[in-house]
């Protein structure tokens, strides 16, 4: 527990990168074909590069709001956005590893795919936060919160199935890293809730009434679907998903008793059509 958001950032500066230079280098990379993988699981990891690529549009968006604008956030943000790039291009490569190949305009064409309707969206939701100002930082925190332990949970479910010990090395760093967004997320947003009930009530009902899994919006909603499909059956969403993400949340002031992100990935792990195999489009690369 911290007593001030700098206190929240000392600690988190403080933290050594896991995915560093001499981590990816010493990765066996020219182990990866050695292991059998599932080509089911090819989709799912394109979402979770894609996802951790559109991070600067994300921070990028942010800085339009007075969240964006805390001078502590904004400092967490410039190493957050490095280190969720850096999670992308490993997966990309890891990809490529497998034999599906992509181009050097990857992360270009990943961020052309986002509709102009998304775009337009995000513009007048960040109007909106304006105009609300400095009590709506509680709530991107906590949604921050969410994404990242959702995310985690994600690599973690991903290690159990997929069984591919150069993956599983890649993403236990990749998940000490989301582990300490994390912290820094929820830490924020436990400071900034406690200490305004107008502030709990309106993050409280902004969860519960649109929340949706990270990335879905910025990337097609059925991608989104076959990805939480894929990982999360119900007994993993009980097990992962109500264990380490919804009782942590409950743990926010303002949050006792929520369940909106169990039901949500619960409902998704309950539909065999979020399930069906989609073709490998080549349009996402």
């Amino acid at each position: 527990m911290f007593d001030s958001k700098e206190e929240v950032l000392s600690w988190y500066e403080s933290q050594p990168r896991a995915l560093s230079d001499d981590f990816i280098e010493a990765i066996p990379w020219n182990e990866v074909r050695e292991h059998p993988f599932d080509e089911r699981f090819v989709p799912v990891l394109r979402y979770m590069r894609d996802v951790e690529t559109l991070t600067d549009m994300y921070w990028k968006e942010l800085r339009r709001t007075p969240t964006g604008r805390d001078p502590v956030i904004s400092k967490f943000m410039e190493r957050w956005g490095v280190e969720e790039v850096t999670h992308g291009e490993v997966l990309n490569r890891f990809v490529n590893e497998l034999g599906y190949k992509t181009d050097d305009n990857w992360k270009t064409q990943v961020r052309s795919n986002v509709s102009m309707l998304y775009h337009i969206n995000t513009y007048l939701l960040t109007s909106l936060t304006n105009l609300i100002g400095s009590r709506f930082t509680g709530t991107h925190m906590t949604f921050g919160a969410v994404h990242e332990m959702t995310t985690a949970q994600a690599y973690r479910r991903m290690i159990e199935i997929a069984d591919h010990p150069v993956l599983t090395s890649i993403l236990k760093g990749i998940i000490r890293e989301e582990s300490a967004h994390t912290h820094f997320y929820w830490s924020i947003a436990r400071l900034e809730l406690r200490k305004d009930p107008l502030a709990q009530r309106l993050a409280r009902f902004v969860v519960e009434n649109f929340y949706y899994p990270v990335g879905q919006g910025s990337l097609k909603r059925s991608r989104t679907r076959f990805a939480v499909a894929t990982l999360f059956d119900p007994p993993a969403v009980d097990r992962m998903i109500e264990t380490n993400v919804t009782r942590r949340v409950q743990q926010l002031p303002g949050f006792e008793g929520l369940t909106k992100v169990t039901e949500t990935i619960g409902e998704i792990s309950r539909d065999d059509q979020a399930r069906a195999f989609p073709p490998l489009d080549p349009a996402i690369i």
